[in-house]
């Protein structure tokens, strides 16, 4: 049973103008999302799926519309405001891993949580704990070149969960992944949400993520085409 809304966007657009020429990616976007939820975003490239993502996550504005998280107007912020809110309650994980080489396995997850202001001992513990549940106990002192693709993912979603986010926002995830290493990311994933009740959001094109799911949104030209939960999956 899924908890409150945790993510509302009513009336969302997004425009993007390149002199002349105005492209928009978005139209009228009106989506609920539920704490606690597995979904993922679908549809072909250009239809507007990691453009919303980056919305929902603060990383653009919208030129139209508002976007809510926990209730708090995630639209009406700027500047150290929203850069202050992402941190502490919004996790991304990238196509990319976006992992900072010259940092250790545990300087990489506790980043955030050093930003945060999170106590040194609560931190390593932190790490520890979640290291061993990602399946990465013993490599907290390799750097990320020493890692392969699916333990650099690996980190990166140890990174996004332990600063207690509300929300996961993962595009691509398993994009750079071979099929074995994308079902065990995947099966990480969910446990993870069922664990830790933590709500994921996926912009993918990935068929094993769509089969995981318990909701499926589809996009097309910028709207939202179709919206099915899927109570069975995962």
């Amino acid at each position: 049973m899924m908890g409150n809304t945790l993510l509302r966007a009513e009336g969302v657009e997004k425009t993007f103008r390149s002199g002349a020429i105005e492209v928009q990616a978005l139209r009228g976007i009106d989506l609920d999302l539920s704490q606690g939820e597995f979904a993922a975003l679908k549809g072909p490239s250009g239809s507007g799926k990691s453009t919303l993502l980056h919305l929902f996550g603060g990383l653009d504005l919208p030129s139209k519309g508002t976007i809510t998280l926990g209730g708090t107007p995630v639209t009406s912020m700027s500047g150290r405001e929203l850069s202050d809110f992402r941190r502490d309650h919004i996790g991304f994980v990238f196509q990319a891993y976006n992992l900072i080489p010259v940092l250790t396995v545990t300087e990489n997850i506790e980043y955030v949580m050093m930003l945060q202001g999170v106590p040194r001992e609560e931190r390593r513990e932190r790490v520890a704990a979640i290291l061993a549940e990602v399946g990465l106990a013993g490599l907290e002192r390799r750097f990320p070149p020493q890692l392969s693709g699916g333990q650099q993912q690996r980190v990166a979603v140890a990174r996004a969960i332990v600063a207690r986010p509300d929300l996961i926002l993962a595009d691509e995830p398993t994009a750079n992944l071979d099929s074995l290493n994308a079902a065990a990311l995947l099966e990480l994933m969910a446990a993870l949400n069922r664990d830790h009740k933590v709500t994921f959001l996926f912009s993918t094109h990935d068929e094993a993520v769509f089969a995981m799911a318990k909701r499926l949104i589809t996009l097309k030209d910028g709207r939202i085409e179709a919206d099915q939960r899927r109570e069975g999956a995962a």
